[in-house]
């Protein structure tokens, strides 16, 4: 049986899921940062969280050979900072970015909801996709509301996303 992508995507995308910045160091000094919507909890023990990258992204050897990577889960009201890392025309995505370094070193976001900070435990090939592994090695929450990602739109609450959602006529 043939799936067609975009009514796979379209059924992916009910199920709602927090944004979050990925961030690291590269190899030459420079600050590497992306938005995500696959980021989850793997494992308590050890602690493993997860997230993906296309493999076709230019980030991804940067992110491969890194070493560690941080989370930084993105509060309501931090669309700009969402839209900003997933801007490809943007250079330097964290310049005048609200950013402390998390006690391994790697950028956290200013303001955000929750931060981690991994070391890189495993890279799986999975698709199109390349799995990142990383052994959260410390971590940090504050208080505050999520960012939703639900049916292809950035929403400050479930309740936003579910009005805002436009209805689908199902069979």
């Amino acid at each position: 049986m043939q799936i067609d992508r975009r009514a796979l995507r379209d059924t992916l995308g009910r199920y709602a899921t927090g944004v979050a910045i990925v961030g690291a160091v590269a190899a030459d000094g420079r600050r590497v940062g992306l938005t995500i919507n696959s980021f989850a909890s793997l494992s308590l023990e050890p602690p493993l969280v997860l997230w993906s990258l296309a493999n076709r992204s230019p980030n991804l050897a940067t992110f491969r050979e890194c070493g560690g990577f941080s989370i930084s889960v993105l509060a309501s009201g931090q669309h700009a900072l969402a839209r900003r890392f997933a801007d490809p025309a943007v250079d330097d995505r964290f310049d005048g970015i609200a950013v402390r370094g998390s006690p391994q070193g790697r950028p956290w976001i200013g303001g955000s909801l929750a931060w981690l900070c991994c070391s890189l435990s495993e890279c799986l090939v999975a698709g199109d996709h390349t799995l990142f592994i990383g052994r959260v090695e410390s971590h940090a929450a504050g208080d505050g509301e999520p960012l939703l990602f639900f049916r292809g739109a950035m929403n400050d609450s479930a309740a936003a996303a579910v009005c805002a959602a436009p209805r689908v006529a199902t069979v």
